[in-house]
């Protein structure tokens, strides 16, 4: 009896002990978070007390963010690149007005949980991580249309961003991909994708199926030789600067093209551009002379004031593709006629793009949604007061 007795009172002791090990150990984990949250850096208090729906905490040296910040339901804009950052805490998940979350230049080597629960955000910023994938979770993000994951570690390309429905700028640059996935061209809305400084040895052929890109940026691979680029009729920028190829590629007339060559290529488009100007002035100032009328696309240009315009509908016209049959030879399009008088206005046709603004590797371009500007160090985002004119959004 006595010897269970001591027993049960050492075992008591030792447990009482292990109790008050833990209490110690939760208490010191507290006193480090009050010790973080006291040596703030300079600013950062008042920037936490503003009440400003933009905070940036870029560059302020966190091992762990702010835990203040998550309370802060106003925020719509959080930058805080550029830290040491291996995570975030699930309470950010509560920052549902959060529509613009940039984080790189930190060490995450996974996305966190709760940033897939941000539901709102439609920029998110990964840059300079350690990542490798992305999680399954991430098609939570159903409003995202520009996702910037470049400078990380990606050896196959993400297949969860085919479920981002609104994703319309990809920077996937300075990673490891070799190859694109064959039915890559069902991510539709993608206007933007950078993919320089990668491992590509051929051009990806799936990305002539993407027929609504507008940029699109190969610079830094080593592809000997790229197809014709011309049935991309939306591209406006191709970047395929240090690869190892002879002649520039064929794009569109409306393309600008960046890289070996370029700009001779550029010059001599333009030159024969006005080349093709004169000689149409020309024919047009000897058929006038002549007496005759001329004859634009097809259609006779009726010049009576009194002769009402009557629309293709009407007058049962039909017009037929024009066949590109070489470099200077063009076919024009055929088009039947059933008599009746038509007006030809030369006022022009007013076309409305939407426009993106965009600076990428080695070159500036204009135009909607595919924005980050960056300055300062590697990244730095400037004028974030004036964020909300810059984003296109209310």
């Amino acid at each position: 009896m006595g010897n269970s007795s001591r027993k049960g009172e050492e075992e008591e002791e030792e447990g009482g002990e292990k109790d008050a090990e833990e209490a110690e150990i939760k208490e010191k984990k507290k006193e480090e978070v009050v010790e973080v949250e006291q040596e703030l850096p300079l600013g950062v208090e008042e920037l936490l007390e503003s009440g400003d729906p933009v905070l940036d905490l870029s560059y302020k040296k966190f091992k762990r963010l702010p835990s203040r910040v998550c309370g802060l339901m106003h925020l719509e804009k959080l930058y805080v690149c550029g830290n040491s950052l291996r995570t975030l805490p699930d309470s950010i998940s509560q920052l549902q007005g959060l529509r613009i979350l940039a984080l790189d230049f930190n060490k995450l080597e996974d996305v966190p949980m709760a940033v897939c629960e941000l539901t709102n955000l439609t920029r998110l910023y990964l840059g300079s991580n350690r990542l490798m994938t992305l999680p399954p979770e991430l098609r939570n993000l159903r409003s995202l249309r520009c996702l910037w994951v470049e400078s990380n570690y990606f050896m196959t390309f993400p297949r969860v961003l085919y479920d981002l429905p609104q994703l319309k700028s990809l920077q996937i640059g300075d990673n490891r991909l070799k190859t694109l996935p064959p039915d890559l061209w069902r991510m539709e809305a993608l206007r933007g994708l950078w993919l320089y400084g990668n491992r590509f040895d051929t051009f990806p052929k799936v990305l002539l199926r993407m027929e609504n890109l507008e940029i699109l940026d190969v610079d830094r691979n080593k592809i000997s030789e790229f197809p014709s680029l011309r049935r991309l009729h939306a591209l406006r920028l191709f970047s395929y600067d240090h690869n190892p190829v002879n002649d520039p590629p064929k794009v569109g007339d409306e393309a600008v093209i960046v890289g070996e060559g370029a700009a001779e290529f550029l010059e001599a488009r333009e030159a024969k551009k006005e080349r093709q100007q004169k000689a149409a002035e020309r024919e047009a100032e000897e058929l006038a002379l002549a007496g005759e009328e001329p004859v634009i696309h097809g259609i006779l240009k009726n010049s009576s004031s009194k002769q009402a315009a009557v629309t293709a509908e009407d007058a049962d016209v039909k017009e037929e593709e024009p066949l590109v049959k070489g470099e200077d030879e063009v076919e024009l399009p055929v088009t039947e006629y059933d008599g009746a008088e038509l007006e030809y206005d030369e006022g022009g046709v007013e076309y409305e793009t939407e426009e993106l603004i965009c600076e990428g590797e080695g070159f500036d371009y204009e135009g909607e949604e595919l924005e980050y500007e960056s300055a300062q160090v590697d990244y730095e985002y400037e004028d974030l007061g004036d964020m909300g004119g810059q984003d296109g959004e209310a």
